[in-house]
């Protein structure tokens, strides 16, 4: 399915929540960790550029991971992320609390993940979005699909496509003439 899809587009329009995994999504999944045990990621400056611009029209953003790290409650604070679930065991649950609190039904909710424990989120979303890099059990089962591999802008890919279906890019181009 691609984005040009009337229904994809239809889809598209209804978003008012974007949920993003991280290891995999914005990060490239590796973990970096160092001999005194503290782990590091390293996240791409166009994904929170593009997650900006998604929260400044209108979409909220939202973190759902399952993995409890300090480094991404600090990225998330600087992005004004003001939902996030760090070590989700069950996304399926966590995403469907997720709507309630933020008083959405599910199809409004677009979510990107990457890997099996992703899944559960992914099928419950009005939309689902996958990193090139993800395992073909996961891009045969969603949306879209990234260009890029996770931690090298696909979140922005993802943020660029929506602002695209929603003919929002006059929006976003006027704040920089």
């Amino acid at each position: 399915m691609t984005w040009r899809d009337t229904t994809w587009l239809e889809r598209a329009r209804r978003v008012r929540l974007l949920v993003l995994d991280v290891d995999g999504v914005m990060t490239d999944g590796r973990l970096h960790l160092t001999e005194d045990g503290e782990e590091h990621k390293i996240f791409h400056s166009r994904d929170g550029h593009g997650i900006k611009l998604i929260q400044e029209l209108g979409v909220d953003v939202a973190i759902i991971t399952g993995r409890a790290s300090p480094a991404v409650s600090r990225r998330a604070k600087g992005l004004g992320i003001q939902h996030v679930v760090l070590g989700a065991t069950d996304k399926g649950q966590a995403i469907e609390e997720l709507a309630q609190l933020v008083s959405l039904e599910l199809d409004q909710i677009a979510a990107m993940g990457d890997d099996v424990l992703d899944l559960p989120m992914l099928n419950r979303v009005g939309l689902s979005a996958t990193v090139s890099d993800a395992p073909m059990v996961i891009r045969s089962r969603v949306d879209w699909i990234s260009p890029v591999p996770g931690g090298y802008g696909a979140v922005r890919a993802f943020i660029d496509t929506l602002i695209d279906a929603r003919d929002q890019w006059g929006d976003v181009l006027a704040r920089y003439r």
